[in-house]
Order: C-alpha cells, then sequence, then structure tokens
C-alpha cells in the first residue's frame, strides 16, 4: 500500500501544492482522495498511506468563504434593491439559492486548498518558546 517507501520525497512548489489541494487530492502524492464524504476526511491517502491526524483547518475555510461570499451577495443585493426595489420576498428567492451556492460549493476546495498548504509548510501548533534570561 505504501510505494513510497525508502524512496525521498521529491520538493514539491507551493502552486503544486495549491494544484493538489484545489482537486481535493492527497498534500504528498496529490493522486489519492482527500474526503471520505462531502466534508469528511478519509482517515489516510488510498495511494501512498499519508495519515491526516495531522489536518486541522479549523474554522478558516469557513471564513474565507463567508467573507466571500458575504461581499459578493451583499454588493449583488444592494445594486438590485436600489435600481428595481423589488419586494421582500423576490429578494428572498434571488438571493437564498445565491448564498447557497456561494458558499457550500467552493467550500470543499478551500478546505482541502488550507490542507495542502498546511502540509507543504509544514504547518505545527504553537509553542512557547523558552528565553534565557
Amino acid at each position: 500500500m505504501n510505494d513510497t517507501a525508502g524512496k525521498p520525497e521529491p520538493e514539491t512548489t507551493v502552486l503544486q501544492s495549491a494544484l493538489r489541494g484545489l482537486a481535493c487530492r492527497c498534500p504528498r502524492c496529490g493522486q489519492g482522495k482527500l474526503y471520505a464524504g462531502f466534508l469528511t476526511l478519509a482517515p489516510a491517502c488510498d495511494r501512498c498511506g499519508l495519515d491526516y491526524a495531522f489536518i486541522d483547518t479549523g474554522d478558516g475555510p469557513a471564513i474565507f468563504i463567508i467573507m466571500l461570499a458575504g461581499g459578493i451577495v451583499v454588493a449583488a443585493a444592494l445594486i438590485v434593491e436600489v435600481k428595481y426595489q423589488p419586494p421582500y420576498w423576490l429578494h428572498a428567492a434571488l438571493w437564498l439559492p445565491l448564498i447557497l451556492a456561494t458558499t457550500l460549493l467552493p467550500l470543499r476546495a478551500m478546505k482541502s486548498l488550507l490542507i495542502a498548504l498546511q502540509f507543504h509548510h509544514k504547518a505545527a501548533p504553537g509553542r512557547l518558546v523558552d528565553r534565557a534570561k
């Protein structure tokens, strides 16, 4: 199962890592699946055997998506309101599907992008440093 055992890993660039992330693939080999469900991570890569236990994206992907989607939807809603002044039910009919599309569709790719960049930069939990006085 682990065909990379004993071989040195080739150095990947940030662009390669980002593309692996956007494709929702393993951050090490770029071939194995990252997800077992919509946002549920697989326990390990099915190609290279990388254990995904190190992954902790927290709320980062959701915050990025909320900020981008919020800007798009609010700008569009304000433009439509000022130009056409539609009734509130039409606002709900227009913006609820757009909110769902702009938040749910890119969430998976954003989460895997942050995972790939976390792996590329060897991110680890912060530690306090003892400084000699």
